[in-house]
């Protein structure tokens, strides 16, 4: 009687909302579905990330020939009466006179009432790149001088830092050396010192994970949902504002070796967007389609909430979600490496299936589904 009164209960809450439109059941929560730019001067992007400012949202990503190439730049684009601007190369690796290595991975994040960070990193692969911040004062428009973040610090890795409620400014982020560890970054003064918490985990010798996100929750704890190579998205908690976290866990959902993004929504519900992929014999990055959209009460019991892309042509990955001061819910993602794709769903319009035995609803079922 206890699991089915918790269960009733997890129901009620994921399901609340107000009523939505019958006519269009696919595609229930979702308003806008359009690309940042149709056309750019360089083939390659990736990596977007999004955040809202006082003058509107801003998105920011890496382009250039290929990933890992030198000529690969951080570029930013705004949203400006309805319509994005022409992204602007605000960072382009150049390390002295003679040496420039590829940029990766832009991390925006908005310090309330203050100023626009761009944390991003410089280097030849992961294992070797350097942490960099940028500011803006003016929502993107102009932004400083390149600052190296301390040694041994790399900033955000993909996800964008949470501030807690006690004002620590908590940075998720991982290592790609010898081995797959994930830790944290934490702030008192929006970065201008760091703290190191962490690695988290085994050391990396049988679970291995990065690139985590960070969930809050109204009892003050925390969770991390992290990609792995473990065929799961991974777990960690924190009840102690972040300075100690659980040994890294499987959840129910699959993982094949991409990275997820998720957000608190203002009604207590976890957001997680992922690639809801079973991966079968040898685990490859290749398959980053479908990209998934999922909803949870608890962080642990996931409810089918969107299908973004879900064409077997093409990668779909790495997804940036926020949830803006009017409660819309925006994601910037990578299309086929090609373009950026930014969608926006209202929250409390989604219709939700549940997740069973890790298998997502089938297209008959799944209210939401679509295929471009």
């Amino acid at each position: 009687m206890a699991k089915k009164g918790l269960f009733m209960a997890l129901h009620s809450l994921l399901f609340s909302g107000e009523p939505v439109a019958q006519h269009n059941p696919r595609r229930k929560g979702l308003i806008k579905d359009e690309f940042i730019y149709d056309k750019a001067p360089y083939p390659e992007c990736h990596a977007a990330t999004i955040a809202e400012t006082p003058t509107g949202l801003v998105a920011s990503w890496f382009g250039g020939t290929k990933e890992r190439y030198t000529d690969v730049c951080i570029w930013v684009s705004r949203l400006v009466n309805g319509k994005w601007t022409e992204g602007v190369n605000v960072a382009n690796g150049m390390r002295n006179n003679t040496l420039r290595c590829a940029c990766w991975n832009p991390v925006l994040y908005q310090v309330p009432e203050g100023e626009l960070q761009l944390y991003y990193k410089i280097g030849p692969d992961p294992s070797k790149w350097k942490g960099f911040v940028k500011t803006s004062a003016d929502g993107g428009i102009s932004w400083s001088v390149q600052k190296a973040l301390p040694n041994g610090f790399l900033g955000p890795i993909k996800n964008k830092p949470v501030l807690l409620e006690n004002g620590t400014l908590l940075s998720p982020v991982s290592t790609e050396a010898k081995t797959w560890k994930v830790h944290f970054e934490a702030s008192n003064n929006f970065g201008e010192t760091w703290a190191m918490i962490g690695p988290v985990g085994d050391d990396g010798k049988n679970l291995r994970a990065i690139q985590p996100c960070i969930l809050t929750y109204k009892d003050g704890s925390l969770q991390a949902l992290c990609r792995s190579q473990n065929r799961a998205v991974l777990t960690t908690s924190s009840h102690d504002g972040g300075k100690t976290w659980s040994p890294l866990q499987k959840t129910s959902l699959p993982n094949n070796d991409s990275c997820i993004d998720a957000v608190t929504l203002k009604d207590g519900r976890q957001l997680l967007v992922y690639n809801h992929v079973l991966p079968r014999g040898n685990l490859t990055r290749g398959a980053r389609t479908p990209l998934n959209m999922a909803v949870s009460a608890d962080g642990v019991n996931w409810y089918a909430a969107l299908i973004l892309e879900n064409s077997p042509e093409g990668e779909y990955s790495y997804p940036s979600v926020i949830q803006s001061a009017d409660g819309m819910v925006h994601v910037v993602y990578t299309w086929r490496r090609q373009k950026i794709k930014y969608v926006v769903i209202d929250p409390s319009k989604l219709e939700l299936k549940e997740i069973i035995d890790g298998i997502w609803p089938k297209a008959g079922d799944d209210v939401s589904g679509r295929n471009k």
